[in-house]
């Protein structure tokens, strides 16, 4: 299984709800393209140990918006957020320590912030630390683990996930075989535009309607 390594270039800022963001600063003038506003003003709460301002600066300081690029004080901002219970900053980390970047590579630490991460509900880090368990990497090679946190970022809509874990119910990996569940979320997949998916949906579901039709008592021949 090949998985994608994200940059954490790619990562994007983290906004509060709607109706708070009018009475964001730091956000409005970023949003607007004002970093020389949005830096100071995001440093300033981050400085009062608000976890999203702290995560954002690092951002900022990290592909260096605002200002010139920083990742040494990006780092240190990041895991105070993470530090701070803030899933996306642990994620984040997770991802520096998985790729080597910044950081000395260490697959275990990676896996214990995915970890943390992907128990409050963090759909990508609920694949990637479903990925370590499944390649034994940086944790125990658990077959089980893997399945349970590749159907938990299934049901957050990760079509990797969702293709992942119904190979794992047609297979029986990690949890008993059950063909309905994994037509389920081959079908799921299908919905989502992946087209290896909905190959395997039309072609399990084919066998669902034998399996059944074979299974019904024939009928009595007078």
């Amino acid at each position: 299984m090949k998985k994608v390594l994200l940059p954490l270039s790619a990562l994007c800022l983290l906004i509060l709800s709607a109706p708070t963001l009018a009475a964001d600063p730091a956000w409005l003038a970023y949003e607007r393209g004002d970093y020389a506003k949005a830096l100071p003003a995001y440093r300033q709460a981050a400085q009062k140990g608000k976890p999203l301002a702290e995560y954002n600066y690092a951002m900022m300081l990290w592909r260096g918006e605002g200002t010139a690029v920083d990742k040494d004080n990006g780092l240190l901002w990041l895991r105070k957020a993470a530090e701070h219970h803030l899933a996306q900053a642990q994620y984040a980390l997770g991802l520096l320590y998985e790729n080597g970047d910044h950081l000395p590579r260490s697959q275990p630490d990676a896996t214990q912030w995915f970890l943390l991460a992907a128990r409050q509900g963090h759909t990508a880090a609920q694949t990637s630390v479903a990925t370590q368990y499944f390649l034994g990497r940086g944790a125990p090679k658990d077959m089980v683990q893997a399945a349970r946190w590749y159907e938990k970022a299934a049901e957050g809509g990760d079509v990797g996930a969702q293709y992942i874990v119904a190979t794992m119910y047609e297979k029986g990996d990690g949890q008993p075989q059950d063909l309905v569940e994994a037509w389920r979320w081959y079908h799921a997949a299908a919905l989502q535009g992946d087209p290896a998916a909905a190959i395997r949906a039309h072609d399990l579901g084919v066998r669902l309607k034998h399996a059944a039709a074979a299974s019904k008592p024939a009928a009595n021949v007078q």
